[in-house]
This record gives structure tokens, sequence and C-alpha cells, in this order.
């Protein structure tokens, strides 16, 4: 005799994904963000106005494929956003505190959510529109790269990446971009690409070249890393995320 009734299980719960991006307008300034391909690791980016003034960007990039960390890159952002409108919005701000506080928040989140040690790179800013200036903080992350009329300097790393130390914080200083200048944050995907036919990797120095080279506009200066990493891979598949954000200012 068969029964009328069937067993079900319940279905799995849907996967979580990050927010897709949609960056805000910042007055007298461009940014922009583009990566190769279909998401297979864990980088990841977001932008949000956090005052009249003050707009936070982020790349951070966690380990272990996409499949296992969805759920990781998902809280970073809902702490990203949440605290980070927070934090900067106090009357009494001060944003190298706000910022160290906001990384510490993120780290914590990344512990706390994880059953096993996901080691994070992140590069945390907030850009000042009225007074252009980006308090940073580095944590463990490729070094951003900055260009004005002097150079392409190296915002290298503050403190140690994320999601590895419960009570690890990251300084973060504040650096001027003037009218024209450039910040280039590139994954470790781009640095570390292989080359076609041989044992090289594109390396950081290239990024610096194109970023010095280029008067373009964020969206294109984006394009065009890519575009150049594409070719020295040739044909070699893809082992890692390849993310570009860039920010320029115009006035």
């Amino acid at each position: 005799m068969h029964s009328l009734f069937h067993s079900h299980e319940p279905d799995p719960p849907p996967a979580v994904e990050p927010v897709p991006t949609v960056f805000p307008t910042i007055q007298g300034a461009q940014i922009a963000a583009k990566f190769v391909g279909t998401r297979a690791a864990g980088d990841f980016y977001d932008s949000i106005r956090v005052g009249p003034e003050r707009v936070l960007i982020g790349l951070l990039n966690v380990a272990a494929r996409r499949e296992e960390n969805r759920l990781i890159l998902a809280t970073a952002q809902r702490i990203f956003r949440q605290s980070g409108a927070e934090l900067f919005s106090k009357p009494d701000l001060n944003e190298s505190d706000a910022l160290t506080e906001l990384t510490l928040l993120i780290n914590r989140a990344l512990i706390d959510g994880s059953t096993s040690v996901r080691s994070c790179p992140a590069f945390i800013a907030c850009y000042h529109e009225q007074f252009g200036t980006l308090c940073y903080a580095n944590a463990g992350h490729t070094p951003a790269l900055l260009r004005d009329h002097t150079g392409v300097i190296e915002l290298t790393s503050t403190g140690l990446p994320l999601g590895l130390f419960s009570h690890a914080t990251a300084d973060a200083p504040t650096v001027g971009m003037e009218k024209g200048s450039a910040l280039v944050v590139v994954s470790r995907g781009v640095v570390d690409c292989p080359a076609a036919r041989d044992e090289d990797s594109f390396g950081l120095d290239r990024v610096k070249q194109l970023l010095q080279e280029s008067t373009s506009s964020a969206q294109d200066l984006c394009t065009s890393i890519l575009n150049a990493v594409n070719t020295f891979a040739g044909e070699a598949p893809l082992r890692d995320d390849r993310t570009t954000l860039a920010l320029v200012r115009t006035a």
C-alpha cells in the first residue's frame, strides 16, 4: 500500500550574494570598478555615500572560492554599509578613528561568520569632496597607487589582513588628491596574473606605468588596465578574480 503522504526535504536557502554596487555621484570626482569574467574567488568592491561630503570606497579579497564565501562577503558588505554610515555620521567625526573602527568591525564579523580562518586583504578609504582628501586603511592589500603631478606613489599596508586576529587594527593616514590626480586599486589577481608563455607575472609596475600615462576617466582607466592584463595573459586560464577600482579627481 502506498502512502498518500510523501516526505519532503526543506528547500535549501537561497545563495546569499552581496548587493550589486551602484556608485554614488561624487562632486568633482569619478569612481568606477571593473572585473574580468565571472566571479570565481573572493574579490568584492563597494562604495556608499556616508555624509554630505564623504564617500566610502572599499576593495576586499576574502580567501576561498566564491561558492564558499558568499555569505561572508554579504556579511562584510552589511557591516561596511551599516557601520560605515553610523561611524561617519557622527558630528565630532575623526575620519582616521572612524575608519580604524570600521576595519575592526569588519574584521570581527569575518572571524565570527566563518568556520575557518579566512584571510581578507582589504583597502578601505573615505574620500572628502570639499577638501579632496583620502583617509585610507590598507589591511594587507596590494598597494593602492596614487598619481599626481609628482608621479605615482604607493599607499602600502597599514595593518594585517582582516579575518586573522580579532583585535588587529589598521592605521588610517590621510593623503591629498589634487585636481587631475587618480587613485587605482587592483586585486591580487591582477598583480599575480601569469604571462601566456613564461613564469613572469603582470606585476604592480605595469599598473603604475599605465596609470602614469593615462589621462582617462575612471571607467576608461579600469578598462585599459584590465585589457592590458588580458593581453598579457593570452589564452592562460583565469586562476583568480581580476578587479580594478579607480577614483579620479576632476575638479
